[in-house]
């Protein structure tokens, strides 16, 4: 563990901490579980087991996340979760096929946890990186990834900076697609993806310029947020997440939803397959900021351009 409290002029500085165990790292923040990530799940192989962020909480407390909800027990927090990589699953749950819908089908592969590279706190922010394996439900290895993320205090707020690298090690071209380019309309779920807590139901999506709603959904924006409230506490939250310019599909298409339950994320194999050659390499980079209260226009275009801004940071070698 590490941590940082008050600098030697007394001006108080936010005090980050972590614990890690052979299965997950747990980070907080002034004293508020702020994050876990599970880097080895232990889930079904139709689950697709992969490394998966719960909770997320705000600053305040408030969790902003749901694990293994009834009707998607494949959605776990945030996760880097992709449903159409070729032939197989790295989503969980059932395939689309086109013309057939929904199958089960044995092509839910995983995602192996093979070594940690860094986990710290230095310059105040949390750092976390490690190595791991794609390997698919028949046990081919398919790609090699080395994952990054960052918890970034902010003031009534905090940013995970989230930097995936992989490596197409199959031996072969790989395309990577979505249930829309599967035949299934304005269904291009798959990326970095976000699923809210009940609650969060019926709450409001929101992009740059003020645009609302699920209309959104399939959109092209640098940026998406989602505000919601609270059961027990009435307490409103805000989640925003941003795509950095440097992304091959930046800006890309979101997927998103407020009914039937709260859901986003950036989508950048939304409508168009991506091909992912042999021996290339892929890397997508994100910020998520977890905010306590509500947002109106003005805060989120500050929020996302504190993420902007935490995003070109974290990109710059110490």
């Amino acid at each position: 563990m590490n941590a940082a409290g008050n600098n030697t002029l007394g001006t108080t500085v936010p005090a980050l901490d972590w614990t890690l165990t052979d299965c997950a790292v747990t980070i907080t923040l002034n004293g508020t579980t702020v994050a876990s990530y599970v880097f080895r799940a232990p889930d079904a192989q139709k689950e697709s087991p992969r490394p998966y962020f719960y909770p997320l909480r705000t600053p305040d407390g408030s969790n902003v996340t749901v694990y293994r909800p009834h009707d998607h027990l494949w959605h776990k927090g945030v996760a880097w979760s992709l449903p159409h990589f070729g032939p197989d699953n790295f989503w969980g749950g059932p395939s689309y096929r086109r013309d057939k819908d929904y199958q089960w089908l044995p092509n839910n592969g995983r995602m192996d946890h093979l070594e940690i590279l860094e986990c710290a706190v230095s310059n105040g922010s949390f750092t976390f990186a490690h190595r791991l394996h794609w390997v698919t439900q028949g046990g081919d290895l398919v790609v090699g990834e080395t994952r990054k993320f960052s918890v970034v205090p902010g003031e009534g707020a905090w940013t995970l900076i989230f930097d995936t690298s992989m490596d197409n090690v199959s031996g072969r071209d790989i395309n990577i697609g979505s249930p829309t380019t599967e035949g299934r309309e304005n269904a291009g779920y798959g990326g970095l993806f976000w699923r809210g807590p009940r609650s969060f139901t019926g709450g409001t999506i929101v992009g740059p310029g003020g645009a609302t709603g699920e209309a959104l959904r399939g959109t092209r924006a640098a940026w998406l947020a989602f505000i919601g409230q609270h059961d027990e506490t009435e307490a409103v939250s805000t989640v925003l997440m941003v795509d950095d310019s440097g992304n091959a599909q930046h800006p890309p298409q979101w997927f998103a939803r407020s009914e039937p339950f709260a859901c986003m994320g950036p989508a950048p194999f939304f409508s168009e397959e991506v091909n992912f050659a042999a021996g290339a390499t892929m890397r997508n980079r994100y910020a998520v900021v977890i905010a306590d209260g509500g947002s109106e226009a003005e805060r989120l275009a500050e929020l996302a351009g504190a993420a902007v801004e935490a995003l070109e940071q974290a990109a710059v070698p110490a």
